[in-house]
């Protein structure tokens, strides 16, 4: 495994705390902060004289994307957050009265909403049932059969349980239903190929595992499928001849088919420089080092007598471990530990950290000593 120690330097956040919040908001390496500062240093000097750079920024953000998930920069759209694409994909579909959605009850509220309210167009939502914070294969089955489309998270934001996409794209297959993935809780430091896995849509922001600025996240949409995915929203640049400010209404021929406007290009700059970080340190090595904290401190929050919401077994673990002890106040916890310069979250009566690829043995080692 390439040794990744020197990438500890991108973070100043080390300084201050042991930092295990990243299902939350991650803080930012210095190459993306750089990166921001100088799109506004540029701005503030030069107003727009600087535009050709932010288109090629902006492009570059797409290629570096597609190149993370193994897709096509035609295939990525530029987004706010995971929401947003998840919604663009719900809203643009063009749903049948008694089409079915199957999806998942206790997910991320971004990925329940879009799916609840197309019940008003008579569509029908499947509800899968999280059994000891996991998702079961053959449930997953029996509920595609005659479905249209799966929405899962790749990582469940609470329990903190990986969904094995390829065999979830395989069941996908089976059934003739289209895959739709809220990534948000894995993409960056774990790998996926869209395309080996099957993998229809991919939403995912940028400021949790990505270690990117908050409001700039990205959507993939397959190539073959966008003409069946209208944009749901409309604005100037959508359409092919945006560059001369055209009024001809055709759709650009690609996913910035879905970017109704002006991007947030500052946010482009930071997220760019954030997943150019990920390939260059390489997701088999950052994944390998994510899934060994988290190990780490979820066998040591068992020796100290916490519950796992979950177990972490054949390679269902993310970087989220999620516990809680008997009479020990989670919320109560968590400010404790952030007073003793420790950052994680209490959520639903349990304590969530979430290690990254550079913190240490030793930040999860202390973080146990802290435990009561």
């Amino acid at each position: 495994m390439k040794d990744l120690s020197h990438y500890r330097d991108e973070f100043p956040v080390v300084e201050r705390f042991i930092y295990l919040n990243h299902a939350a908001v991650s803080p930012l390496p210095r190459r993306s902060a750089k990166a921001m500062q100088g799109l506004i240093s540029d701005v503030m000097s030069g107003g727009i004289t600087g535009y050709p750079a932010w288109i090629e920024t902006c492009q570059g953000l797409r290629e570096s994307a597609a190149k993370l998930i193994s897709a096509e920069p035609e295939e990525i759209a530029i987004t706010k957050n995971t929401s947003e694409g998840l919604s663009f994909v719900a809203n643009g579909i063009d749903w049948r009265p008694g089409d079915i959605v199957v999806a998942v009850r206790e997910d991320f509220p971004a990925n329940v909403f879009p799916w609840k309210r197309l019940e008003r167009c008579g569509v029908t939502v499947r509800w899968l049932e999280l059994q000891g914070g996991r998702l079961e294969f053959d449930a997953i089955d029996r509920a595609c059969k005659g479905a249209r489309l799966l929405a899962v998270s790749w990582a469940h934001y609470l329990s903190g349980f990986r969904l094995d996409l390829d065999a979830v794209g395989e069941i996908c297959r089976r059934r003739d239903c289209l895959l739709a993935v809220d990534a948000v809780q894995a993409l960056g430091p774990f790998p996926t190929d869209v395309k080996k896995a099957g993998v229809h849509f991919l939403s995912a922001s940028g400021h949790k595992w990505l270690l990117g600025p908050e409001g700039c996240g990205f959507l993939y949409i397959e190539q073959a499928l966008q003409d069946q995915v209208e944009p749901a929203e409309f604005g100037w640049t959508n359409v092919s001849g945006f560059p001369s400010y055209s009024r001809d209404e055709e759709l650009r021929p690609d996913a910035g088919r879905y970017e109704c406007g002006t991007l947030n290009t500052v946010g482009c700059y930071g997220l760019r420089a954030s997943i150019e970080l990920f390939l260059e340190a390489g997701t088999e090595n950052t994944s390998r080092q994510v899934d060994t904290l988290a190990q780490r401190l979820s066998d040591g929050v068992i020796e100290k007598g916490y519950e796992p919401m979950t177990s972490r077994d054949n390679g269902s673990g993310s970087g989220i471990v999620t516990f809680r002890k008997p009479g020990v106040d989670s919320a109560q916890t968590a400010r404790t530990l952030a007073g003793q310069r420790v950052s994680l979250a209490a959520r639903h009566g349990w304590l969530r950290a979430a290690p990254h690829f550079y913190n240490t043995a030793d930040e999860i080692d202390q973080t146990l000593q802290l435990l009561a």
